[in-house]
């Protein structure tokens, strides 16, 4: 069975220290997908921008600067308020993004209730896959046999 836990909020886009553009996102975790989170981005075009990354990593994120690379993410205060800034950076660009520190802790702790961290791998089913993967099938019969089993005569035969 799968559990979707999502959050909308306005994000702000940090275009100069002194000036930013509200941007609607949602915030979404999927059961199917327990090591990951998935933001949407509306940014007015076409289509959305969507960035997946490690739960864990926003986990983090909420507490202390964490990531590299591509996604990294650090606790900071701006305008009198407690947020979380996300430098995503990618071939198209890079962009510097607030979010409500509250708002997202919260929604965090709801996908933590749902799904505890360290029991991420049961939700995949990978034992049962692998167990069913590697089950001998009547076919396997042939290559489980002894192809050269000897038809001589064994000593104290007749």
């Amino acid at each position: 069975m799968q559990n979707v836990v999502e959050r909308e909020l306005d994000v702000k886009l940090v275009l100069s220290p002194e000036r930013s553009l509200p941007v609607p996102a949602r915030l979404s975790y999927l059961t199917t997908d327990p090591y990951a989170v998935h933001i949407t981005f509306h940014i007015g075009s076409e289509s959305p921008v969507h960035w997946t990354f490690a739960r864990e990593l926003l986990v983090e994120g909420v507490f202390r600067p964490c990531g590299h690379g591509d996604v990294r993410l650090w606790p900071t205060r701006a305008g009198g308020r407690q947020v979380i800034c996300i430098a995503l950076t990618s071939p198209d660009g890079n962009a510097l993004l607030e979010m409500d520190s509250t708002a997202v802790a919260a929604w965090t702790e709801r996908t933590l209730r749902i799904v505890p961290p360290g029991s991420e791998s049961a939700l995949l089913g990978l034992d049962g896959a692998l167990a069913e993967l590697l089950a001998p099938l009547p076919a396997d019969d042939l290559w489980l046999s002894d192809p050269w089993a000897s038809e001589e005569p064994q000593e104290g035969d007749a």
